[in-house]
């Protein structure tokens, strides 16, 4: 059963593109994933499904309510985490949660139950009278999710949620979110661009210069290139992929001032390689296809360009 479904969505600021004709669908429960760069479009996209602003054109629907029509409803059972922390650091954990369920309209004895269930669900309870500010990225993120789902929201967008939290506080982000999906059945949409985070999700989209390029499980996608990567360092690289190209009929692209192949059997064709071109190679990267080759399989360049460099979008 989809929850979000999108179609045709596009949106510009003046002359600027942000989103092209944008077609996709979430099902309930699922944790879907936006992976892209700066400038990819992913940011707008998430700011039109939270109802921060509208869309030039297009349709949203979410659990079968029009962004349209009936954003309100939408807004009631929907919790939003955004990639700038929202948080008051002046005042205690407690208080930040009581100041924001005042707006869902809790009040009095069911206002003080859901914050210490939700504290609780985070792990929070017992610094509930910390001054948020003096709280390490790690906890304030989990401040931020319970304010997120204070309202018991069937939908949870997250904004590139692991920003600033370290290694062990990114994996305790992750573990709560398949929690509350698996235990809750809560639907997750996350915006990151970071290929570990999107691992974790049920199925992303990949996302580049307003287009949605390619969806499907990060295992598919890795499994569609159905080829080694190959990683070729030379003093003249250029030269190298015209050769490998015209002697060998093999494609071969340059990126970041190296050549890169993708061959079905990798590892019994390096051999060959350096044997063909004797003295024009100082070194071979074999390794499996991760979600960075699928980007640039699809998209013709790197995750991180020129082109993208600085833009948010």
């Amino acid at each position: 059963m989809n929850y979000v479904s999108v179609k045709n969505l596009s949106h510009a600021y003046k002359e600027h593109e942000a989103l092209k004709g944008i077609d996709f669908s979430v099902l309930k429960g699922e944790i879907f994933g936006f992976l892209g760069p700066n400038g990819s479009g992913k940011t707008t996209l998430f700011r039109i499904l939270a109802t921060v602003f509208g869309a030039s054109s297009g349709e949203v629907e979410i659990d079968g309510k029009s962004l349209t029509g009936q954003f309100a409803l939408v807004r009631e059972k929907m919790g939003v985490v955004f990639q700038s922390p929202g948080l008051d650091g002046k005042l205690t954990v407690y208080e930040n949660l009581k100041y924001h369920a005042l707006f869902y309209g809790f009040r009095g004895a069911r206002l003080q139950a859901r914050c210490e269930e939700m504290l609780k669900q985070v792990g929070l309870w017992d610094r509930r009278k910390d001054i948020v500010e003096k709280l390490s990225g790690g906890l304030k993120r989990r401040v931020e999710l319970a304010k997120g789902l204070l309202n018991k929201p069937g939908l949870l967008l997250l904004d590139e949620p692991s920003t600033g939290l370290d290694p062990g506080a990114r994996i305790d982000l992750w573990n709560y979110l398949k929690k509350i999906q698996r235990e809750e059945g809560v639907t997750v949409l996350v915006t990151t661009h970071l290929m570990d985070e999107a691992e974790h999700c049920d199925r992303i989209a990949i996302m580049n210069k307003g287009h949605l390029v390619k969806l499907d499980s990060p295992q598919n996608l890795k499994a569609e290139i159905g080829k080694d990567i190959l990683i070729i360092k030379s003093k003249n690289p250029e030269s190298l992929a015209e050769k490998v190209r015209g002697k060998l009929n093999i494609a071969a692209s340059i990126l970041d001032g190296l050549v890169m192949i993708e061959h079905a059997q990798g590892a019994q064709f390096v051999p060959q390689l350096v044997e063909t071109f004797p003295g024009q190679i100082e070194s071979v990267i074999f390794r499996k296809p991760t979600l960075e080759d699928v980007f640039v399989h699809h998209t013709g360049h790197q995750f991180w360009s020129e082109t993208n460099a600085g833009e948010k979008s």
